[in-house]
């Protein structure tokens, strides 16, 4: 049991300690404001205030966790060891940086709530992050600070045991086209012969004849050979299918197709399955609720998982509807287009709200790489190199290797095999 001593306990601070002490490094932590209780404990313990008491392991502490709102903060990146850290402290401190703000910051998502601009679908451009600008996007910064941070505790506390969780790697397949021709109706494939004539797509134009009088398989309906992978290779996978009206922005197959709702059920019996939320929903509760409650009565189990459409995360608001239609973990913390993590960390974090100052009650899985960013790679050495770099880092620290795939990009027409690739890459990393 660690014991922080502090000048005032806030709901940030027990936040942010035990997301690094108790979810990272496996250890328990409690805090106390009163001096006579932290000289009388005999175990691992630290100070987190202006000034040390004593001699005692001691690390400065910034304003931010003593703050509530937003405030407008300037941010200034320095190294600790070759690693990438923000909020220097004085010489009296046993780390170089206040961990903890830093790490409220980032996990927070504290830079999201400030004025920007958001992109064509409404994101935060990952090119205002401070991860991006300073260079340290694709390091999970918080797990190795922790990990720093907790082998100084050991050189002065020898008696802390090490932590005792494991790596984990986890596959998602993201379904928001599940069939490119098929199922899709007589108008929209009509549209679709005169799209692929208009735009001189005279391959797509043959393929959809092919495909619709059934001399070919739909380049998107993989399934099939995706659990037979899964099989081969049985990490933990997850299917998020989108279960949505058409729209502009969400084109899948109609949640009244039987032909679809069969596929769903049969991928459930193989699979953990659940919703990838349209785009109307991200903003409308009663759609969302709506499309939880068809897709978990046509499965005949709770719907508790999400990933929303264009990993469209919009704090505080996107994560409160989800609060409030029940789900309990999220997958869609992270960049479509850029290798790395959104929030700092590859281990699943709370979200914390900063206008109710509170930790709610949904459990956020940051994913490190979505197939899109490597659609630049050259060759297959060159997704090997990036994807071995963030198995890497993941391992060293323990934490949680989350990556997603889209079926749609897995069985279309690309200069690399991306199945071939796929199975590879869980070939590689099967532990």
């Amino acid at each position: 049991m660690l014991l922080i001593f502090t000048h005032k306990i806030t709901n940030r601070l027990t936040y942010t300690a035990k997301h690094i002490f108790e979810k990272i490094l496996d250890l328990d932590v409690t805090f106390t404001t009163k001096v006579e209780d932290f000289i009388k404990h005999s175990g691992p313990k630290m100070t987190y205030s202006k000034q040390p008491l004593q001699n005692e392991f001691f690390l400065r502490s910034n304003d931010l966790l003593f703050e509530q709102g937003i405030n407008d903060i300037e941010i200034k990146v320095t190294e600790w060891e070759g690693v990438p850290c923000f909020f220097s402290t004085g010489e009296k401190s046993s780390v170089p940086f206040d961990i903890f703000s830093a790490s409220f910051y980032l996990l927070s998502r504290y830079e999201e709530y400030l004025p920007h601009v958001k992109d064509s679908v409404g994101r935060f451009p990952v090119k205002d992050s401070v991860a991006y600008k300073n260079k340290f996007l694709e390091l999970p910064v918080i797990d190795l600070w922790a990990y720093k941070l907790l082998s100084l505790l050991t050189e002065r506390f020898p008696d802390i045991k090490k932590p005792n969780r494991a790596f984990s790697f986890t596959s998602i397949i993201n379904v928001t086209t599940s069939h490119c021709y098929a199922m899709r109706g007589v108008a929209r494939n009509f549209g679709g012969f005169l799209l692929d004539l208009g735009k001189f797509r005279f391959r797509s134009f043959w393929d959809r004849i092919l495909v619709l009088l059934r001399f070919r398989k739909d380049p998107y309906d993989n399934f099939d050979e995706l659990v037979e992978i899964h099989k081969k290779f049985p990490i933990k996978t997850m299917f998020f299918f989108q279960f949505a009206k058409h729209s502009a922005h969400d084109k899948n197959i109609s949640p009244n197709n039987n032909k679809f709702r069969y596929l769903i059920k049969s991928v459930a019996d193989y699979s953990v399955v659940s919703l990838s939320t349209s785009f109307i929903s991200s903003t409308d509760k009663s759609v969302l609720k709506e499309e939880k409650k068809q897709l978990s009565s046509l499965i005949n189990r709770p719907i508790n998982y999400s990933r929303l459409r264009y990993n469209r995360v919009s704090v505080p608001t996107t994560y409160r509807n989800l609060v409030e239609t029940e789900f309990t973990d999220d997958f869609s913390m992270g960049y479509t287009h850029e290798i790395g993590f959104r929030a700092g960390t590859c281990t699943p974090f709370y979200f914390y709200d900063i206008n109710m100052e509170a930790r709610q009650p949904l459990k956020v899985h940051p994913f490190a790489m979505h197939d899109y960013a490597l659609v630049e790679c050259k060759n297959r050495e060159e997704v090997f190199e990036k994807m071995d770099k963030l198995y890497r880092l993941v391992r060293e620290v323990n934490g949680s290797l989350v990556i997603v795939f889209s079926n749609e990009l897995l069985g279309g027409k690309h200069k690399l095999n991306w199945m071939e690739l796929y199975q590879s890459l869980l070939r590689r990393y099967y532990v």
